[in-house]
C-alpha cells in the first residue's frame, strides 16, 4: 500500500513538474511576442496567438531560449507583423556581438546594403570586455525585415540569436559571429578569376594562396592600392604604387586572409576587368 502511495506520489510530482515548466516556457514566449507587436494588436488577436503558436515548445531553441526569427516568422506569415510605416520614419538599429568589431561593422554595412540600405549613419559604437555595441539611424518607409537580414547574414556563416523590439522604429539584433567570414570569392590556384567594373573597392579571400598575378587592361589607369588583412580584417600591411601599373605579383604571405584590391586615387580609373590568377598556393 505503501509503495502505491509513493508511485502516484512520484507521478504526480513529474506531472506537476512538467506543467510548471510548461507554463514557464509559456510565459516566456507569450513575452517575447508582446514585445514585438504592440499591445493592441496582441489583446485583439490574443485567441488566434494562442492558436498559431502550438505547440509552444516548438519555438525554443535546443538551450532553452525562445527563437526570435521563427516567433517573427509565425507572426508576419499569418499577419499580425507589420513593418511598414505610413510615411518615412527614423529608425535606430543597434547590433550586439562578442566579436572583432572591425570584422563585424564591416559584415553588416556588406549585409545592409545588400538588403537595401544605404544611407545610414553610426550614431553610437562601444566595446567592452563582454561585447561590442553598434547603432546606427537612417530615416525609412519600413524597418529592417529581421528575416531577410538573417539570411544575408547567413552568407557570412553569422547568426542572430536574438532579437528585441524596443518600439515601432527601434530594433536591437544579438549576433553570433564566432564562425564568421566575408561572403567574397575565395581564390583557388591556378583558377582565373575576373573583377568586374565597380565603384566599390574589391575584396577577395586569400586564405589558401600565396602568390596572386593581377593583370590590368592597357584601357586601364590603375594605380595599385592593395590591404592585406588577417582572419580577422586586422590590417597586416599595405601595398601603393603611384605609377600606371598592368601588371602585379603579390605575395600574400602567411597570416593574410583577405586583400582589398582598390585605386589610390579613384576606382573610375579601372575601366576593365582586372584579371586575377593565382599561381601558387599556401604552404600547409
Amino acid at each position: 500500500m505503501v509503495r502505491i502511495f509513493f508511485f502516484f506520489l512520484l507521478l504526480f510530482s513529474f506531472s506537476y513538474g512538467d506543467k510548471l515548466q510548461s507554463t514557464a516556457d509559456g510565459d516566456l514566449l507569450i513575452k517575447k511576442i508582446k514585445s514585438l507587436i504592440n499591445p493592441a494588436t496582441f489583446a485583439k488577436d490574443r485567441a488566434y496567438i494562442d492558436t498559431i503558436f502550438s505547440p509552444k515548445e516548438d519555438y525554443f531553441t535546443s538551450d532553452g531560449k525562445v527563437n526570435s526569427l521563427k516567433v517573427i516568422k509565425t507572426l508576419k506569415e499569418n499577419g499580425i507583423l507589420n513593418l511598414f510605416f505610413k510615411k518615412p520614419r527614423d529608425i535606430n538599429i543597434t547590433f550586439k556581438t562578442q566579436g572583432e568589431p572591425q570584422f563585424f561593422v564591416k559584415i553588416m554595412s556588406d549585409s545592409l546594403q545588400n538588403v537595401g540600405y544605404y544611407r545610414y549613419v553610426t550614431s553610437e559604437s562601444t566595446l567592452s570586455e563582454s561585447e561590442f555595441v553598434w547603432k546606427i539611424s537612417l530615416t525609412s518607409e519600413y524597418a529592417a525585415d529581421p528575416l531577410v537580414l538573417s539570411q544575408e547574414l547567413k552568407k557570412s556563416n553569422c547568426e542572430i540569436i536574438d532579437i528585441i523590439r524596443e518600439n515601432e522604429t527601434d530594433w536591437a539584433y544579438v549576433v553570433d559571429m564566432k564562425n564568421a567570414r566575408l561572403d567574397v570569392s575565395v581564390l583557388e590556384n591556378a583558377q582565373e578569376h575576373r573583377l568586374k567594373r565597380s565603384l566599390y573597392a574589391y575584396w577577395v579571400d586569400v586564405s589558401k594562396i600565396d602568390k596572386l598575378q593581377i593583370s590590368s587592361s592597357a584601357r586601364n589607369d590603375w594605380y595599385p592600392y592593395i590591404a592585406y588583412y588577417d582572419k580577422f580584417l586586422r590590417l597586416i600591411r599595405v601595398e601603393k604604387i603611384d605609377e600606371k601599373t598592368t601588371n602585379i605579383l603579390l605575395h600574400s604571405g602567411q597570416g593574410t586572409h583577405y586583400i582589398k584590391i582598390s585605386d589610390i586615387y579613384t576606382l573610375k580609373n579601372i575601366k576593365d576587368d582586372l584579371v586575377l590568377m593565382p599561381t601558387s598556393k599556401k604552404s600547409e
